[in-house]
């Protein structure tokens, strides 16, 4: 396997629909915009968030059950910003839809502007074949409330090629997250 360039970033991108929409170049702010980088970096793409944000609450006391996971558990919020609760956490997913290839495997870290703030980013890996919007999760492990912001740099994805395809795809296997838009709870 070997890590992806830029260059191939932009062929997948443009040639095979790999990143839709697509921002070719590290998109920076200046001062006064004050935003955090999205698009095409050396060797990933940085994600951005879109404003639909599904907040964890225990208002109705709810046990965390990944086999039955409950709705009630989030608040729905559509907005430039989210605040997360202390030692709680939000889901997101990408204003990014992604198609991976046979023989890639994606991985999602989370950039160093939130981490350094005490957000940490998860996302499962990207199978190969597997396609959607990318469901974001990110933790607030502080003490006070902090705030991520939608329509910019969240995550950066790193494209991992093998040099023979898989026997079988997310694809092959009909993943239940398989051509996911909007944030998607847990399935079972």
């Amino acid at each position: 396997m070997s890590i992806k360039s830029d260059k191939w970033i932009k062929k997948m991108a443009e040639q095979c629909g790999m990143i839709e929409p697509f921002a070719p170049n590290q998109i920076r702010c200046d001062a006064e915009q004050n935003c955090i980088s999205y698009g095409v970096s050396s060797y990933g793409y940085d994600v951005r968030c879109a404003d639909e944000f599904k907040i964890f609450t225990n208002i109705n006391s709810a046990i965390v059950d990944p086999k039955n996971f409950s709705t009630d558990s989030f608040i729905d919020v559509k907005s430039d910003v989210c605040i997360i609760p202390p030692n709680s956490f939000v889901l997101a997913r990408t204003i990014e839809y992604f198609r991976i290839p046979r023989n890639v495997l994606t991985i999602c870290l989370g950039k160093s502007t939130y981490a350094r703030c005490g957000i940490i980013v998860n996302v499962t890996p990207l199978e190969p074949e597997w396609e959607g919007h990318v469901t974001l999760e990110f933790s607030n492990t502080t003490n006070l409330p902090a705030k991520i912001y939608a329509n910019e740099g969240v995550a950066q994805m790193l494209f991992l090629e093998s040099d023979e395809a898989c026997d079988i795809s997310y694809k092959d296997r009909n993943g239940k997250y398989q051509g996911q838009t909007g944030v998607t709870l847990p399935k079972s």
